[in-house]
């Protein structure tokens, strides 16, 4: 009997791999997008908001034909959607930028704004790309956008997604496997991007913004993807930042990085080492997290 594979929290047997190989045989001429679209319909994988889930199942397609348990067809060139040819967010962004340097106190309450799929998008995009030192990245998978706002004014911007397949730090700490991890990685965020705003001068902000996003967050991811998040994890360069307002926060160091990266051979440090932070979001996140349903 062939093994079940697990891919992003969803169980493939035997059965589900023989329905999308008729699904291909059926679609001859079908493209891998088409294939994507006619599979999440066939098996109403959807958001919460009832959006198809056409990128997850495209991953998951792609997965199950690089493990040769199918054949998909030719992928098209369609090289207006290279990754690294991807528009960039426009940076000459009009705002107010006299200094704030108000004490926290008088700037509450901060407004903190989901901004993914909505008109702020494009704004946000832009800040990342300007003002951090990393800039914009466009993400594939889950993930939520925020900006904090005081009297109409951004003040900050922050990024979350899916996390890092595998982090031997944050593995021990939760106490996963990897049958474990593979099942429930879904169930932590990752902050890719956090940004103060550089006319921002306001002590304590930072680790405030923090506090109230491990608020929320949960509850954001649920009512867009159908499930909740216990974990929220991050990196700190070590070479460039202390992290001192995640330890404010009360998030855990847990380690650091290899400096080596997921596509390492070589065994050799590559990257500059970042400090593992963590900020489990419930007592019994442990238990949530290394759960395996029957």
């Amino acid at each position: 009997m062939q093994e079940e594979i697990v891919y992003r929290g969803r169980t493939i047997g035997s059965e589900q791999i023989r329905f999308i190989s008729d699904l291909i045989a059926e679609h001859p001429q079908a493209s891998r997008y088409r294939l994507s679209k006619l599979l999440c319909e066939a098996w109403d994988w959807r958001y919460a908001n009832s959006a198809l889930c056409d990128a997850p199942c495209r991953g998951l397609m792609l997965f199950l034909h690089r493990g040769g348990h199918v054949r998909l067809p030719p992928a098209k060139n369609t090289a207006r959607k290279h990754p690294g040819k991807r528009r960039k967010p426009a940076t000459d962004i009009l705002l107010d930028q006299s200094p704030i340097s108000e004490a926290l106190q008088t700037l509450r309450p901060l407004q903190i704004r989901q901004v993914r799929r909505t008109s702020w998008e494009d704004l946000f995009g832009g800040l990342i790309e300007r003002d951090h030192y990393l800039g914009f990245r466009h993400v594939v998978g889950e993930h939520l956008k925020y900006m904090v706002f005081w009297r109409d004014r951004p003040v900050a911007c922050l990024a979350w997604s899916s996390p890092p397949w595998h982090m031997g730090p944050r593995d021990r700490f939760i106490g996963w496997n990897p049958k474990v991890r593979r099942k429930n990685l879904r169930l932590i965020a990752y902050n890719t991007r956090f940004l103060i705003l550089p006319w921002v001068r306001v002590k304590h902000l930072a680790s405030h913004i923090l506090g109230q996003m491990a608020r929320r967050i949960s509850a954001d991811w649920e009512a867009l993807y159908g499930h909740p998040v216990y974990y929220l994890e991050t990196f700190v360069d070590r070479e460039r930042f202390a992290g001192t307002c995640y330890r404010a926060a009360n998030w855990v160091y847990l380690g650091q990085t290899t400096g080596r990266g997921i596509k390492d051979k070589k065994h050799q440090v590559t990257r500059s080492l970042k400090d593992v932070l963590g900020y489990p979001l419930r007592r019994d996140f442990r238990r949530r997290l290394c759960e395996v349903a029957v």
